[in-house]
């Protein structure tokens, strides 16, 4: 089971941010969903987008009296590394599937489908790892949902195909981009994915803990800083972050700060990290910081502390650090793929960018060019207020229970 959340925020301390006549709508939209069920399944607890997202999502749902329950699947690391190994050819990667691979994969999940229960009237069952858990289905009322958070706009052929017969027993598919979705005899919804304002990674913070975290991590104020919040993963591209760094800095003077972790479905984040490493060699302008999913307020302290914000992904679903970056404000540079357009429209909520050399000229502008970073940082905020709030979310899966369980007739 998931690690006891921080209190939540209830509906009312949204108010301030998004209006009293946004929480009223919530209301109202519940009100014929009192007493339904939900269950959301997803493969980690700690560590990434969805878990931080479920982490919000699942106490709001139980404030409007729709009882939503969290649980996590479990796997050794032969499962993760090739779950992983799906992650990254789901978004293209070259991968050889082989018959052990897929036996692996099939029999942790054989596993939790025999030691959960789904007695709920919705399941959601959050991206691939899960997937085969619709076999636990039954013959009744419930609804079961898929809800990927990866970038399937060009996925191996082999790994989809053998992932789409499970995905088609499913009432519907959800995907976080337009170019997202793929040709299924089920129907699909564009849900894109949310960051909580009130969240100790969003929040507004004191100048002095900002400066407390700057000084404890040996950042220079006092200096342009570009930060880069991601998880050591090839497809965020730390190393081709640290190569425009050192190009930018040829013209500028700034300092980069790399600040991740891992996530514990992720088992290639430590040979990252230390390829991150090599990249940066001895310069005493980057400070690589290997942080502990825990450390969200030392994060949003990094990012409120940040000049720009990178997000220089090369394959990406959303990118919630986009969202983040946005939502305080921030000059952001990004890659131009997978969800970030949705986020960043170029020249105006942000930049975007799509090689070193391209991410070195947007530093070096942005760091020369401070009133139009200033503008693209105050039009970011606006966008994200209007489009990826957690409010935004609850809306949005309320509407889509009303939808499931009328055709369901749960």
């Amino acid at each position: 089971m998931p690690p006891a959340p921080v209190p939540s925020p209830h509906l009312d301390d949204y108010q301030s941010i998004v209006g009293a006549a946004v929480i009223d709508e919530l209301r109202f939209l519940a009100r014929d969903l009192k007493g339904k069920t939900v269950k959301m399944v997803n493969s980690t607890a700690v560590g990434g987008g969805v878990a931080e997202m479920l982490n919000r999502l699942v106490p709001l749902l139980g404030e409007l009296e729709v009882a939503t329950h969290w649980d996590v699947i479990t796997g050794g690391n032969d499962f993760f590394e090739v779950t992983k190994a799906f992650h990254n050819a789901l978004h293209g990667s070259a991968y050889e599937l082989t018959r052990h691979a897929q036996e692996i994969f099939l029999s942790y999940n054989e596993q939790n489908r025999q030691r959960m229960q789904f007695n709920e009237d919705v399941v959601v069952i959050h991206d691939p790892q899960p997937a085969p858990l619709i076999r636990a289905r039954q013959d009744g009322p419930s609804r079961w949902v898929w809800r990927c958070h990866i970038d399937l706009s060009n996925p191996h052929p082999q790994v989809w195909g053998f992932l789409r017969p499970f995905i088609e027993q499913y009432d519907a598919a959800i995907v976080s981009s337009q170019s997202f979705a793929r040709q299924l005899s089920i129907p699909q919804y564009l849900f894109y994915p949310c960051i909580d304002p009130l969240s100790e990674k969003n929040k507004e913070l004191e100048d002095s803990f900002v400066q407390k975290v700057c000084d404890e991590f040996g950042i220079d104020r006092s200096r342009p800083i570009v930060t880069q919040v991601s998880r050591f993963d090839r497809l965020k591209d730390p190393v081709g972050v640290v190569q425009a760094f050192k190009l930018a800095r040829k013209y500028v003077d700034c300092q980069l700060v790399l600040a991740g972790g891992g996530a514990s479905d992720d088992p290639e984040g430590a040979i990252v990290l230390g390829e991150v490493r090599e990249a940066v060699g001895s310069d005493p302008d980057v400070i690589i910081l290997d942080l502990p999913p825990w450390c969200a307020l030392e994060i949003n302290a990094l990012q409120q502390a940040s000049t720009l914000v990178v997000q220089k992904s090369l394959k990406e679903g959303f990118g919630l650090t986009v969202t983040e970056a946005l939502w305080k404000g921030k000059p952001t540079i990004a890659g131009a793929v997978g969800g970030i357009p949705n986020q960043v429209i170029h020249n105006l909520t942000g930049v975007l960018v799509h090689s070193v050399e391209g991410c070195a000229y947007q530093i070096r502008y942005l760091l020369t060019h401070l009133e139009f970073a200033a503008q693209l940082g105050r039009n970011g905020r606006e966008h994200v207020k209007e489009n990826f709030l957690m409010t935004t979310n609850v809306q949005r899966w309320l509407l889509l229970l009303q939808i499931l369980l009328r055709s369901g007739a749960a």
